[in-house]
């Protein structure tokens, strides 16, 4: 078996039932865990905007790139 595949198995031998449950959101998805690095973050709630949805950041962030990670 080749190392990464190893380290894969191993993983999930090690994830706990419990770990599992704990993961499981309140709609029934799995949540992942994401590790990012980064300058700053701000915790906002999406409004709505037409048909769409829409967050409004500083204008200092204006022509940075940035990543939004859904958490409910």
């Amino acid at each position: 078996m080749p190392p990464e595949k190893e380290k894969d198995a191993i993983a999930e031998e090690a994830v706990s039932e419990e770990a599992v449950d704990d993961a499981i959101g309140p709609s029934g998805n799995i949540k992942v865990k994401f590790e990012i690095y980064g300058e700053e973050m701000i915790e906002k709630k999406v409004k709505s905007s037409g048909n769409s949805g829409r967050v409004y950041l500083p204008p200092n962030w204006v022509g940075h790139q940035v990543k939004i990670i859904r958490i409910d």
